[in-house]
């Protein structure tokens, strides 16, 4: 028996994320948060949102569609990480690409004039099923309904610079 879930869905798309810290905290060294969007109210795209010591631990973001990467910062994103709903952070205009599959390893690579910036995921395990209502989490008004795909091995590099990861998520 299958059942409709009644809230409005605001966006469908991936979301991959990296995220490095020093110890087991909520304190990242680096957080590197990925979407490609195929359905928004600021239309589909891609964006990146950057914050390591790569970045001397400001925020870069990358897209190629700048109103989407704007609504998803003054909503779902904003929700989650009130630094980014900072709207003067500078948008960079960037070409995505990927590469791979659900079952070996993923990469997501994008190109701007000056840096390119290539985030993989690898040793993926079995896919699991997270579905969450609005306000569930106080402060949360968005719900979600994602597919995790754990990854315990992830690899960035940015402009020649590069970190591993011990474990990642790839959700879709």
């Amino acid at each position: 028996m299958s059942t409709v879930d009644a809230n409005r869905v605001i966006l469908t798309g991936e979301n991959s994320v990296i995220r490095l810290s020093n110890n087991d905290s909520d304190s990242f060294t680096t957080n590197a948060t990925f979407w490609r969007i195929l359905s928004s109210p600021g239309g589909p795209g891609h964006v990146l949102y950057l914050k390591s010591e790569l970045t001397e631990a400001r925020w870069r973001i990358y897209s190629d569609n700048i109103a989407m990467a704007r609504w998803l910062q003054s909503t779902v994103l904003g929700a989650i990480n009130a630094e980014l709903l900072d709207l003067t952070i500078a948008v960079t205009d960037a070409r995505f690409s990927k590469s791979g599959d659900a079952r070996d390893f993923w990469t997501e690579r994008l190109d701007t004039r000056d840096e390119e910036i290539v985030l993989s995921w690898y040793e993926l395990g079995e896919p699991f099923l997270v579905h969450t209502q609005p306000n569930a989490i106080p402060g949360r008004p968005y719900g979600m309904c994602t597919v995790l795909v754990p990854a315990l091995g992830a690899y960035s590099d940015d402009v020649g610079r590069a970190f591993r990861l011990k474990s990642a998520t790839h959700s879709d």
